[in-house]
């Protein structure tokens, strides 16, 4: 449950790997902080708590929770907004179902999600659930821009101790595979609302006899928001794909696809379906009744599939067909060989902006079901962002990997406030039911988009307002304005969106007086030029839109510093708040596997460390809270002190993990608290304390090894005990007995 209290900090109750880290470090936050009268609280974002608070009908009194999403999405509306917020799970439906079955097991009465609702009853809860499916958390909470970058401690780190890179051949077949059209980016058109044409809009379906149906009523537009229309032919989409499957073999290679099943919660998960049903067509071909009769949906992945399929009759049959046919296919991409986790068994298990940095990383090597390197094919349907990993595939074949101990950095400064640009993430996408058209209806009657569709095309709708856009390109301009770096904003002039989006840059740019410090250019064109930046050793600001953002902030971070999850992320809110994020979660749920079957927690916190650091630099700015300033100070100084001495958690048990890090960043924050000099009374009160961590180092140390090796009980997956948790990640008496 969340502290509501009155805060002056608020420290995200989130999901797997960061929330149990949480259990071990925001005690530490929490004492330092009340040291300079500053006080932490929480609010529950956690897919369980939302769970809970989307459901409280049945639930007792002691079950229920307050909806501390919407809470927060108020919050960060004001100047007073100073949130620390960790990753959460961006909930694809078998994460969601587990979660949901998870919360039933542990007494909470909440209804099953009905993925084929049989009555109004059922369509409401689908409805609820499905408002906390995929990436449901961000655009309520970025009320603001992003601006991402490494910190520096985090930089020098990397260039003094460079990560493992693999080795890039130029002969390597790895490469992407893109449709040649009538996907998204071939199909979009884009206009910017005048003022007559604001107002309640709606999106409507006519089919070929006529009939209209409405698909969305009551759709807000505001003066100057671009609006994007487009969709993807699912006709051309099975044919593709079918040739690529085909095409991998003939190579030779690996098949794999990569979507973004979480942010693009309705487009993608449906694309995914399409590649499930393709790569198992003669099966969904032999056995379509059966497999419709204990509701199989491609959409949920291959596992899903295999799942339903194993409650049959004819089980055997059928797998025994599925046997037979994988033989036929090429190798899959394997999210784990070891337990037969293919590439297609879970929308949420390969995510693009992850899984594509990593293999690119990996010199365009993937692992298949024996476990054996090998090059992909990395299947990547729309046109809009594949060209981005295209080019740095052909970029490392012809240059080789990157050097991180030489390589400058890619910053990136995001629009992503006001839900800007979160294709497929929001209620004004749709399957075409049949053959017609999908248009948007103004609220002045005019038509603004309409476009063809057929029964099964994919059709999405997207905006981005105009005050989010004005507030990008001035934190583009301050940010290029402080570093002097090369800056480039990513947009396709040949694109509809995007040009509309360049009538606002250029402009603005000029007017500042600033346009020769600028470069526009497409994606291709844009990897290609920070390519060749950042192998020169120098750093290049990328100015992109939310989803460029989401993929470009783990891709150059992953090149460069090994891990998109030590970034500074920091989102400058409108009305003047701050919104620290800690970096990505992708590996989280590997890292919580092995904590239930080991007891060693190899999640890095490096990105809480920074983000807190901010935090407390933040709250000194706008409050005027001196010692806030000294405790984000000594935390920065903490955070080197992490890096130069090597103190990270260690992928191995038995070795130091997340804990121990967090022993040794407050020993570190104690020890310059107690030596810095402008504010004597912390120094005091901090004295003791770091000579207490120092002396007990060995007992401290003792304790924290002693706890791995066997199982940890936490109670639960997605809604651990609170009393588990903490007794599994705090499990020095002596430290506790300094920390308090």
């Amino acid at each position: 449950m969340a502290d509501q209290s009155n805060p002056d900090i608020i420290y995200t109750i989130v999901d797997e790997a960061p929330e149990l880290a949480s259990a071990s470090f925001l005690p530490i936050i929490r004492s330092f902080a009340a040291a300079a009268d500053i006080k932490v609280g929480t609010k529950d974002i956690s897919l369980s708590g939302r769970i809970i608070a989307t459901f409280p009908e049945n639930l007792t009194e002691a079950q229920r929770q307050s909806d501390d999403l919407a809470e927060l999405g108020e919050l960060v509306k004001t100047p007073d907004a100073n949130v620390i917020k960790l990753p959460n799970i961006s909930a694809s439906v078998p994460q969601l179902v587990a979660a949901i079955e998870e919360l039933q097991s542990q007494g909470y009465d909440i209804p099953s999600y009905p993925e084929e609702p049989k009555d109004d009853a059922e369509k409401d809860i689908k409805v609820r659930y499905d408002a906390i499916k995929g990436s449901a958390v961000n655009p309520v909470l970025r009320e603001g821009n992003s601006d991402r970058r490494a910190a520096k401690a985090v930089k020098n780190f990397a260039q003094k101790n460079p990560h493992s890179m693999g080795s890039w051949a130029s002969d390597s077949k790895t490469h992407v595979s893109s449709m040649s059209g009538d996907d998204f980016y071939a199909n979009e058109v884009a206009a910017t609302l005048a003022a007559d044409q604001a107002g309640a809009a709606r999106i409507e379906f006519v089919g070929k006899d006529g009939a209209v149906t409405v698909l969305k009523d009551g759709w807000k537009l505001e003066v100057g928001t671009v609006v994007d229309a487009t969709f993807m032919s699912a006709k051309a989409l099975s044919a593709f794909l079918s040739a690529e499957i085909e095409k991998t073999k003939k190579d030779g290679i690996m098949f794999s696809l990569h979507m973004k099943a979480t942010m693009m919660k309705v487009s993608d998960p449906i694309i995914f379906g399409h590649a499930v049903k393709a790569w198992l067509a003669p099966i969904f071909e032999k056995y379509a009744d059966a497999l419709s009769s204990v509701g199989v949906n491609p959409n949920s992945g291959m596992g899903d599939v295999l799942n339903r399929i194993a409650t049959l009759p004819n089980a055997a049959e059928i797998q025994a067909d599925i046997a037979a046919l994988t033989a036929e296919r090429p190798a899959m991409y394997m999210v784990d060989s070891d337990k037969g986790i293919t590439n297609l068994h879970v929308p949420s298990d390969v995510i693009i902006d992850a899984s594509m940095p990593a293999l690119i990383r990996a010199g365009g090597k993937g692992w298949d079901a024996k476990g054996e390197k090998g090059d992909v094919n990395c299947v990547i349907p729309d046109n809009c962002y594949a060209t981005v990993y295209d080019e740095a595939i052909s970029f490392f074949k012809a240059n080789g990997a990157l050097n991180p101990a030489t390589a400058g950095t890619v910053q990136n400064v995001g629009l992503m406030a006001q839900k800007a640009e979160e294709y497929g993430s929001h209620p004004t996408t749709f399957e075409a039911t049949g053959d017609g058209a999908i248009r948007i209806v103004l609220a002045n009657g005019e038509v603004l988009h309409s476009l063809d569709v057929e029964a099964g095309d994919i059709w999405r709708a997207c905006t981005a307002k105009k005050a989010p856009i004005e507030n990008w390109i001035e934190l583009a301009i301050d940010r290029q304005r402080l570093t002097g770096a090369q800056a480039i904003f990513w947009l396709d002039e040949k694109r509809g969106h995007d040009a509309e989006i360049i009538k606002y840059v250029v402009p603005a740019l000029e007017a500042a007086g600033v346009a020769g410090k600028f470069q526009i250019m497409a994606p291709r064109e844009a990897t290609r030029a920070s390519l060749e930046t950042i192998t020169a050793g120098k750093d290049s600001i990328a100015i992109t839109g939310n989803v460029l953002r989401d993929y470009l902030t783990d891709l150059f971070p992953i090149l460069e510093l090994g891990t998109s999850a030590k970034m500074l992320s920091i989102v400058k809110l409108m009305n003047g708040g701050g919104l620290f994020e800690t970096g990505a979660g992708g590996s989280a749920p590997k890292h919580v596997q092995q904590l239930v079957q080991q007891n060693h927690l190899r999640w890095d916190s490096m990105g809480e460390f920074c983000a807190l650091s901010e935090s407390l630099n933040y709250l000194a700015d706008r409050k005027g809270n001196a010692k806030a300033a000294v405790l984000g100070a000594a935390a920065e100084a903490a955070t080197q002190g992490i890096l130069d001495n090597n103190n990270s958690p260690s992928r191995k048990v038995g070795e130091p993990d997340n804990r121990d890090s967090h022993y040794w960043f407050a020993r570190y924050w104690a020890d310059a608290l107690a030596k810095q000099t402008d504010d004597a009374a912390l120094a005091d009160h901090f004295a003791p304390i770091a000579k207490a961590l120092v002396e007990k180092e060995a007992d401290i140390l003792k304790e924290l090894a002693a706890v791995q090796g066997v199982a940890a009980d936490i109670g639960g997956y997605y809604h651990p005990s609170v009393e588990k948790k903490a007794a599994v990640m705090r499990p020095s008496a002596s430290f506790n007995a300094i920390i308090g």
